[in-house]
């Protein structure tokens, strides 16, 4: 049976409702060799800021019981580099671009858009206020609905080409004044949610296990918390939710799917299996025939429906 995986995220058509999260598939195309780009729903690249970081120190990556850490701290070649070395490999490919932007100020965060606003192949941003693994910046934008505001209002002025997506922070005491305020200035699309501080030690040296004290907890642990913020995230706003966190079956999306999200983010998959995202689409096709339906938007209208 043909199935029809097209979603819509606001005014943006994907070819299917998996996308690669930023941070966990590099800039896309070093996947290239093993993965075939052109089955993706769309990349988000990793998070790009005005000038080149160095990231953590290392070890940035830690396994935990159902999942790892992380603290690579947003290590990038800075966005005028990502255009002329990475954008032009990655326009060969069909899926859709999401340029994933950060900023240690809101000035920076607008440069960062003003300079990618030019580019060619780019299909949307999102905006990234809610890294754990950074000094300044990131979090602290996303954990007040003021600063909240501040820094989507002054990222959708400077995007005038294309959507605005923001990236919420689930480390906070209720997120739902956060999407709120960014809905309220502007975001087209949110995704929820980032990782979730948290820390691992060695008992014999009582030290972190991670270069730095404390990273971002990923992976199939945080599911069923990530699940209840997308829940709570489309009680209060009208706009696409993207959920991530914890997928790894064609099932999870549906869980998603089942708590309002629109589309879906795949992360730490990509660490045990780099072809994770891919596996997914073709997953979720076979369900939709296993349950006799010809359109995603059905299989997701009825799974948003026993909810």
């Amino acid at each position: 049976m043909a199935v029809d995986l097209s979603v819509d995220v606001g005014a943006l058509r994907l070819a299917n409702p998996i996308l690669a999260a930023s941070g966990t598939f590099a800039y896309g195309i070093e996947f290239a060799h093993l993965v075939d780009l052109n089955r993706l729903g769309g990349i988000v690249v990793k998070g790009l800021s005005l000038e080149p970081l160095e990231g953590s120190p290392a070890p940035r990556l830690c396994e935990t019981p159902a999942g790892m850490l992380n603290a690579v701290g947003l290590q990038n070649i800075g966005v005028r580099a990502f255009i002329t070395e990475k954008l032009p490999q990655l326009r060969k490919y069909r899926a859709t671009i999401v340029a994933n932007v950060f900023g240690h100020r809101v000035e920076e965060y607008v440069e960062v858009i003003h300079i990618l606003e030019d580019a060619e192949g780019l299909a949307a941003y999102e905006l990234n206020i809610s890294c754990p693994n950074v000094a300044r910046g990131g979090m602290q934008f996303g954990s007040d609905a003021l600063m909240t505001a501040e820094v989507v209002s002054a990222a959708k002025a400077a995007s005038r080409k294309r959507p605005l997506w923001v990236k919420l922070s689930p480390n906070v005491t209720d997120i739902r004044p956060i999407a709120k305020a960014a809905e309220g200035s502007g975001a087209d699309a949110l995704t929820v949610a980032n990782t979730y501080m948290a820390m691992s030690v060695d008992y014999r040296t009582g030290r972190s296990r991670l270069g730095s004290m404390t990273g971002g907890l990923s992976g199939p642990a945080i599911k069923p918390i990530t699940l209840r913020l997308v829940a709570e995230t489309r009680q209060v706003v009208k706009i696409p939710i993207l959920g991530l966190g914890g997928i790894e079956t064609a099932e999870d999306i549906l869980e998603y799917f089942a708590v309002g999200a629109s589309a879906v983010q795949v992360g730490t998959a990509h660490f045990a299996d780099a072809r994770a995202s891919e596996r997914l689409v073709g997953g979720l096709a076979k369900l939709m025939e296993y349950y006799n339906v010809s359109s995603i938007s059905k299989l997701r209208s009825a799974a948003s429906g026993k909810t």
